[in-house]
């Protein structure tokens, strides 16, 4: 069912979570996650965000920094006394054992719109036991929330409360007879069902919209226009429309043939909606791939995996396309500067201030040293020159000394933003204790962006399943701002078929060095399960290319075991503005409405 065709006025939504998988393809910390399911009838299920889990528990903080992965089983969804949404469910180690922390207590979670979500903390339901079974409800009669929950031993309790929130007054737990969820029935590959609950079309329409991959369903062109010469009717753009209620502009190649410019004159021309078409892999063992423009050309750089990350290439070419089968020119290979012997990791080319950098991480040998670097482009340098790069050079805090000594930094990325220059990056502490890799932000000199002239600012934390599924790594951002949102999208997990995107996101005035300014989403943009055949994908970067199309460049494994490589995919925005990164070219144009006609006055 598409959004579009969503009329009734009413849907219903189940929650569910998996069964794991294997530790490759779908692990615990992901299973163990609240998914959802739309239905017209209450029996035909649809799942939604492929399948994967939307709402995940937090990790918790130990006094040495490091974290405790968590997970949750037996969501249960209800609605609060305002008419918005609340889930508890019971809060397991990452694994799904038994959490010793949480004995006695459930997880409570908030929504307005069953999309964003806001872990609020452990309700205490009073009994010394674990907590098996959870329901709640709201009853107008009595003005109270009752909580029926079981335990390990097979006894059932209730609790009321006149609000529900960690800091509530709860009723001691008092036994009750037995409760049981109403059975579901569901096709949904690995789903552990738990309950239904009705939603308006509103909500239901904005699930769908946002939890589906779009599809194109029609194709808009001007019927008539007036054109002098052939640049005219280069503006005439193809209005695409989407099964989410989203639009987006593109390209006509239209077919001349017919028109004689200096003749005036009616023409009815037909045309060919355009489509770049890229086959991923665009590039085999290139990792965290970006693609920048210098000048009227674009350019191609990566983490070289073919000869374990010792060199770095550029390619050249007017346009995207032809990046893939450009020349590659050598700029840095580890021979060239003593203090980087090794790994050379994440360029990124960055525009700041009208000068063309390139932000890359190094060691003079050993991982446990690599560090955040910058090389500029000289004066009329030609960047396919290595000779016209400047030494790369560690980045530093604004009193002078080396961004960070107690642990590594890398992935940095930067970009300008109202009156400041702002760097995000990646910072694994390893003295005294291996914290993992978190994200950090601060504004950097403008003249020398190697620099920072801010104290920097904790971004994110590795505290989703998604994003500590077989190590606790934050790493790879990239800003993408609009003009109302500064997104940092950003990889988690480890490099293999686990890895995965996270979004970040600030209003567009906000002060970015506020962590109050960003919000973290509650579940992945990207994972192995967005599209078919592409394993891991992460470490994104984007470039917005002459006609306005954003294109998303990143690496993946294009089958289970396959190397790292490169692929490139444009970038829709959904019905709030936020980044789609799956929609796979087939559903960004259905080349069954490709094909199009106008016509036009030649005066």
């Amino acid at each position: 069912m598409k959004r579009s065709d969503m009329n009734q006025d009413s849907y219903y939504l189940l929650c569910y979570t998996r069964v794991p998988v294997d530790e490759t393809t779908y692990a615990p910390k992901l299973a163990y996650s609240m998914h959802v399911a739309y239905s017209d009838n209450k029996r035909d299920f649809q799942s939604l965000n492929h399948n994967s889990g939307i709402l995940f528990a937090k990790a918790t903080d130990n006094s040495d920094g490091t974290l405790n992965a968590k997970s949750l089983k037996n969501p249960y969804l209800f609605y609060r006394k305002d008419g918005s949404f609340g889930v508890l469910a019971i809060s397991v180690l990452g694994d799904g054992s038994e959490d010793l922390s949480s004995k006695g207590g459930v997880l409570f979670f908030t929504s307005t719109d069953l999309l964003h979500y806001k872990e609020e903390g452990l309700i205490d339901l009073k009994g010394d036991t674990f907590v098996q079974e959870i329901t709640c409800h709201y009853d107008m009669s009595q003005m109270k929330y009752i909580i029926r929950w079981s335990d390990s031993k097979g006894n059932y309790y209730q609790n009321k409360t006149n609000d529900l929130s960690p800091q509530s007054e709860l009723s001691a737990p008092k036994k009750t007879e037995p409760f049981f969820l109403e059975p579901v029935t569901t096709e949904i590959e690995g789903a552990v069902p738990r309950n239904i609950i009705s939603i308006s079309k509103e909500i239901a329409c904005k699930l769908v919209g946002k939890l589906t991959v779009p599809e194109n369903l029609s194709i808009e062109v001007p019927t008539e226009c007036k054109a002098a010469c052939e640049e005219d009717l280069k503006k005439i753009k193809a209005m695409a429309s989407y099964s989410d209620g989203t639009t987006a502009l593109k390209n006509i190649d239209w077919d001349l043939s017919e028109i004689d410019w200096k003749k005036s004159g009616t023409y009815h021309i037909k045309g060919v909606v355009h489509q770049d078409h890229f086959e991923n892999p665009i590039a085999i063992n290139r990792a965290d791939p970006c693609i920048g423009r210098w000048n009227g050309k674009y350019y191609f750089i990566a983490t070289n995996d073919a000869d374990n990350n010792h060199s770095l290439f550029i390619r050249e070419a007017d346009n995207i396309p032809d990046l893939l089968q450009a020349e590659e020119y050598k700029i840095l290979d580890t021979t060239m500067y003593e203090h980087l012997g090794n790994l050379l990791w994440a360029p990124e080319f960055h525009i700041v201030r009208g000068e063309l950098y390139i932000f890359h991480a190094g060691t003079p040998g050993e991982f446990h040293k690599e560090q955040s670097h910058v090389m500029k482009l000289k004066k009329g340098g030609n960047p396919i020159k290595a000779e016209d790069w400047t030494m790369p050079l560690r980045v530093l805090k604004k009193d002078g000394s080396y961004l960070y000594d107690a642990g590594i930094t890398l992935d940095m990325t930067c970009f300008e933003h109202g009156e400041g220059v702002f760097v995000v990056w990646a910072q694994r502490q390893f003295t005294p204790v291996d914290q993992g890799s978190w994200l950090y932000i601060a504004e950097v000199s403008p003249e020398e962006p190697w620099k920072l002239i801010s104290d920097p600012v904790l971004l994110s934390k590795p505290d989703y399943g998604w994003a500590n599924n077989h190590v606790f790594v934050d790493e790879g951002p990239f800003a993408l701002i609009t003009d109302k949102k500064v997104f940092v999208t950003f990889a988690s997990a480890l490099i293999d078929e686990t890895y995965t995107v996270g979004l970040l996101s600030a209003d567009f005035d906000a002060d970015l060095l506020d962590i109050a300014s960003w919000t973290k989403e509650n579940y992945p943009l990207l994972t192995s399960r967005s599209v078919p055949g592409e394993y891991g994908p992460g470490h994104n970067s984007y470039v917005t290319d002459e006609d306005g199309i954003v294109w998303n460049a990143y690496h993946a494994r294009f089958g289970i075991g396959e190397p790292r490589s490169s692929g490139i995919r444009r970038v829709h925005f959904d019905i709030e503005g936020y980044p789609v990164l799956d929609l796979i070219e087939e559903k960004d144009l259905n080349k069954e409405l490709a094909e199009v006609h106008t016509t036009i006055y030649v005066s």
